[in-house]
């Protein structure tokens, strides 16, 4: 046992650690829990875009808990998370993002992802699976394909943001209408977001 000087007794010194498939935690005060700092794994989550205040979620089950195409989780000044959920045999659609790069962990499922210079060219090909990781550089034509037989959930980091604040898709189909009706293709460079009204001036 280590000796602290000075030190005041913790309410959580004798706290039980619970634990799930992939982390350990101990419960904390009521009152940190119901101001959003702290989120217990098992515990499920208000799916709405937190940003860009700051905020703790536990990603994984967030992830996993999100059925829609696309949610937005928290979108700042410099930076987007996204949740995912590709059905059995869909892709998220070939597409490129001229000044934003990308990150994405696939959280549940299997997949395949192509990128390349060129949307007739995707030269790069890897299988990806539960705890991949995959970073797309801005400017690279790229596409994910669940090629297995659940959802596949994965969350999404884009730098800068490249949705409007509170984006919320049900279906592929939805996105993709939205997009076109919104002229989502233009460089981000040109698009700022108003975080009072959510949506790209």
């Amino acid at each position: 046992m280590y000796y602290v000087p000075y030190g005041y007794p913790s309410p959580y010194m004798y706290a039980p650690i619970y634990y799930d498939d992939r982390q350990a935690y101990w419960p904390y005060p009521y009152q940190i829990e119901q101001a959003g700092y702290f989120q217990p794994a098992d515990q499920r989550v208000v799916l709405r875009d937190y940003g860009p205040n700051p905020y703790v979620v536990n990603i994984n089950g967030a992830t996993k808990q999100n059925n829609t195409y696309r949610t937005a989780l928290w979108t700042g000044e410099h930076l987007q998370v996204t949740l995912m959920s590709i059905g059995v045999g869909e892709d998220i659609g070939l597409e490129i993002h001229p000044h934003v790069d990308q990150f994405l962990r696939i959280e549940q499922g299997q997949g395949l992802v192509q990128m390349g210079k060129s949307k007739d060219y995707l030269t790069f090909q890897r299988n990806v699976m539960d705890d991949s990781a995959i970073m797309i550089p801005a400017g690279t034509w790229h596409n994910v394909t669940n090629t297995g037989n659940v959802p596949l959930k994965l969350y999404s980091i884009y730098a800068p943001p490249n949705h409007p604040f509170g984006t919320v898709h049900r279906t592929k189909a939805e996105a993709e209408a939205a997009e076109e009706a919104s002229g989502h293709g233009m460089p981000n460079r040109l698009k700022m977001l108003d975080y009072q009204h959510g949506f790209y001036l």
